[in-house]
């Protein structure tokens, strides 16, 4: 039976508080998570006071499982949000003594006119640790034993009910997803701690809703392209490929994926387009069958479905097709005359690789067109060489030129190929000349940035601040791109829930979201900057229509700040500020 499989325990316990109340206790048991290899033994646990401690605290802390948290404990949390907005706090416990079985429970949110905020908006989870490593030299093999590793927090378990072991540090995420129909005020609720054996805590909450509303994830502006592995979902769950209940697992972690703002369906065209470098493999979505009289014929079923319940979720923008210029440029299919599967290795502008992609593209272009699809179909590449590229789109613009490019660029190949690159995405500390952006705009053109393993800021491994994530919506704007791309969303390592390191680069390098549709404080913050961005976006768009160039001036000033490649001294205290100022904009 797998670690992963979640085990619900409940069971009352009748006990008595200070208070002399009876109160029915439950708690759930879950997932193990791993032992510590490095655990703090400079802590002088045995100076905290007696019994379960208690705090508010910023959502940019990473706590550390077996430190002291160094904070000033509080019992207060203010928060402002849009309406359509989600917000989050995050609370943390630590004791020194055994054991200690915790509840937690949130009351709705009133405000003084009268109007309510049921308690279902908020989700709380307590944190779970995962093991993490050390940036060093960022890409290249490694073997875990030759870096220092410890336990990150990181996943989110959408809990209310856990226990707090003796010294221990255990943080609380609550999500507030605040309604878009929410009359502007004030709300108050109360955060509630019951303790098996001891008293009550209780922490009170404030989130004020200002009258402007942020649209819902399908209709934001932000382009995010996070690539998705459903393969790895029937690995872990240990199901079919394609079947009925690896669809049923698919739909809750993609639907998280679209609620974020994702535009973009990965798909891949033929099998391992990237070569080995996951975990778990790309398989090919579309089965690709040479007869035995040299004819083709092309099963487009499971590409079908997937893209079909991708659209149906609400991400239906572009289709991303891996990839016409492989990893290694290797290629394969089933031979019937043969009986078997080949693998060729074909490069662009061989008599080979035309053999494959033109019949390939005249029948995929039919296929695109009966479906609905072939105004939003890319051929997607990663990465490839320039002759390579010049190479294939030869022949792609020669068969199906209405496909455009995407392409995920460290080349500076918009300059060569400017018409062809209709979604292009850049490295991180290579910006696009300022007049290239513009013209990509007015041909209506993507162009995005993204961060790898080669970038120790900003990233979203499992030890980075958890602030860098925000910080990439808000460089965005200020670098004038449409979005966001990462490589990475769901390509789980062997074990994903208990250790994030992987063979080939940091921790956290290959996946952003756990399995059970479980989220996670990267993505949480990443999500936040993109709700930023879009925040930005729609405040331009209000102060240009008005002809308040004041405020616009102010709020272009603000955005401007984020224009950098090296972190900020305070990063943290850089973002806190300027979203006070943009909440501040919004009420103008």
């Amino acid at each position: 039976m797998k670690l992963f499989i979640k085990l619900v325990l409940i069971f009352s316990v009748i006990w008595t508080s200070s208070c002399q109340q009876t109160k029915d206790f439950t708690i759930a048991q879950t997932y193990q998570e791993p032992e510590d290899p490095s655990p703090a033994t400079d802590q002088n646990w045995s100076a905290v006071p007696q019994g379960l401690q208690a705090s508010v605290s910023s959502t940019d802390i990473r706590f550390v499982r077996s430190e002291i948290p160094k904070i000033e404990p509080q019992s207060t949390w203010e928060g402002v949000a849009w309406k359509g907005e989600r917000t989050a706090a995050q609370l943390v416990l630590w004791s020194n003594d055994s054991l200690t079985e915790v509840n937690t429970k949130i009351s709705d949110f009133k405000s003084d006119s009268g109007a309510t905020l049921p308690s279902s908006i908020a989700t709380i989870n307590f944190v779970k640790y995962v093991l993490t490593d050390v940036f060093d030299q960022g890409c290249g093999h490694r073997k875990p034993e030759d870096f220092p590793s410890s336990l990150a927090a990181d996943a989110l378990e959408p809990v209310n009910s856990f226990a707090i072991h003796a010294q221990e540090t255990r943080p609380i995420w609550v999500t507030m997803d605040i309604p878009k129909d929410a009359k502007p005020g004030t709300y108050t609720s109360t955060f509630t701690i019951d303790l098996k054996g001891q008293a009550s805590k209780t922490m009170a909450f404030s989130i004020r809703v200002i009258d402007k509303v942020l649209p819902p994830a399908s209709d934001w502006k932000f382009h995010l392209d996070l690539w998705q592995n459903p393969y790895a979902v029937a690995r872990f769950h240990d199901v079919e490929p394609w079947s009925d209940a690896h669809f049923d697992l698919l739909k809750p972690i993609m639907k998280r994926l679209a609620d974020a703002g994702q535009k973009v369906i990965t798909v891949t065209l033929n099998k391992r387009p990237w070569g080995g470098q996951t975990y778990d493999q790309f398989e090919a979505m579309i089965e690709w069958r040479k007869k035995a009289d040299g004819t083709w014929t092309y099963d487009y079923t499971i590409f079908d479905k997937w893209v079909q319940m991708m659209m149906d979720l609400g991400i239906k923008n572009q289709i991303s097709g891996y990839s016409m210029v492989p990893w290694g440029n290797e290629f394969y299919y089933f031979d019937e005359a043969e009986n078997k599967e080949i693998k060729v290795k074909a490069a662009p502008g061989t008599p080979e690789y035309n053999d494959l992609w033109i019949p390939f593209l005249a029948k995929f272009k039919t296929h695109l067109e009966e479906k609905g699809w072939n105004t939003i179909k890319r051929i997607a590449m990663d990465e490839r060489g320039p002759e390579e590229m010049k190479a294939m789109l030869e022949l792609l613009n020669g068969h199906a030129p209405e496909f455009g490019v995407s392409f995920a660029d460290n080349h500076k190949s918009y300059k060569l190929y400017p018409d062809d690159l209709k979604d292009m995405s850049v490295a991180f500390g290579h910006p696009v000349d300022a007049e290239d952006l513009t013209i990509r705009k007015a041909n209506g053109y993507i162009s995005t940035f993204y961060v790898s393993c080669a970038d120790a800021f900003p990233n979203t491994f499992t030890f980075s601040p958890p602030a860098e994530g925000t910080f990439i919506g808000w460089y965005a704007m200020a670098a004038d791109f449409d979005g966001f791309l990462r490589w990475s969303y769901n390509s789980w390592t062997k074990n994903p829930l208990q250790d994030s390191r992987f063979i080939t680069w940091p921790a956290g390098d290959t996946y952003i979201v756990y399995p059970n549709n479980k989220s996670s404080i990267r993505f949480e913050k990443l999500r936040e900057g993109i709700v930023d961005a879009e925040k930005i976006r729609i405040l331009r768009d209000d102060f240009t229509n008005r002809g308040m160039d004041a405020e616009l001036q102010e709020l272009n000033k603000l955005v401007a700040k984020f224009n950098r490649n090296t972190k900020p001294e305070d990063l943290e205290g850089l973002l806190e500020d300027a979203k006070e100022q943009l909440n501040q904009l919004a009420e103008k």
